[in-house]
This record gives structure tokens, C-alpha cells and sequence, in this order.
């Protein structure tokens, strides 16, 4: 079965690369640059994941995740934190915000796919 990925990420290089990784694992992607237009895509598209950064210009992470789960249409959406905080507390702080869960950056390229994948195996809420 095809799943669908949205990557909502500032940063170009950190996109192409899980872009590039995502596509060559037989996934379909898509892409946004900023929360305010990852909300858009996820909106029209409805994926089967949404990774999120947190740190962004225009709309962040966390706003972001709060519109999309507080919204009726997109509440379902399985959201993945990408954050390069590490510190105590943030995993509960992303959890707390309404992520089902995180990736820490940089991104291991070779677990990277076994992640995404596990996501899938825990179950999937929208079939």
C-alpha cells in the first residue's frame, strides 16, 4: 500500500534529504516550507503522516499541530515532531502538544526509515 508523507520543514537540505530517503522506501511525499502552509497541504491532502518541525518562520511546529488537531477534518492526522531539542522535558512538552511522537535532528539516515516505518506498524487509526 502507497502511504503518503507530508514534510513540513524550513530547511531545504534537511527536506530533499528525508525527501530523498522517504521516496527511495516507495513512499509519496509532499512538502511544505512553513507551518502555515504545511497546515494547507495537510488540510488538502490528508496524509497518512505529517513529520512537523518545530522551528520555523511564519507559523511554528507547535502552532501548527494545534490547528490540525484541534480542527475536526485533520484531528486524525499522525503528527511527528522534528526537533533538534534534546533536553530534559522536551519530549513530554511535544507529546503534550498533541504529536504521537518525535524525531530528534540531525536524522539518522539509516534508522530514519525504520522509524517512519514503525509508525505504520503500531497501527493505523484512518483505515
Amino acid at each position: 500500500m502507497n502511504r503518503t508523507i507530508l514534510i513540513v520543514e524550513d530547511n531545504y537540505n534537511n527536506r530533499l534529504l528525508m525527501s530523498d530517503i522517504l521516496n527511495y522506501h516507495g513512499y509519496t511525499v509532499l512538502e511544505a516550507k512553513n507551518g502555515a502552509d504545511g497546515v494547507e497541504e495537510a488540510r488538502k491532502h490528508g496524509p497518512d503522516l505529517v513529520l512537523m518541525d518545530i522551528q520555523m518562520p511564519i507559523m511554528d511546529g507547535f502552532t501548527a499541530a494545534k490547528i490540525l488537531k484541534d480542527d475536526p477534518l485533520t484531528r486524525q492526522l499522525r503528527l511527528i515532531a522534528l526537533t533538534s531539542f534534546a533536553m530534559l522535558g522536551d519530549r513530554e512538552r511535544i507529546l503534550a502538544a498533541g504529536f504521537d511522537g518525535y524525531i530528534a535532528k540531525p536524522i539518522d539516515t539509516r534508522v530514519f526509515p525504520l522509524t517512519i516505518q514503525s509508525y505504520f506498524e503500531r497501527g493505523d487509526h484512518r483505515e
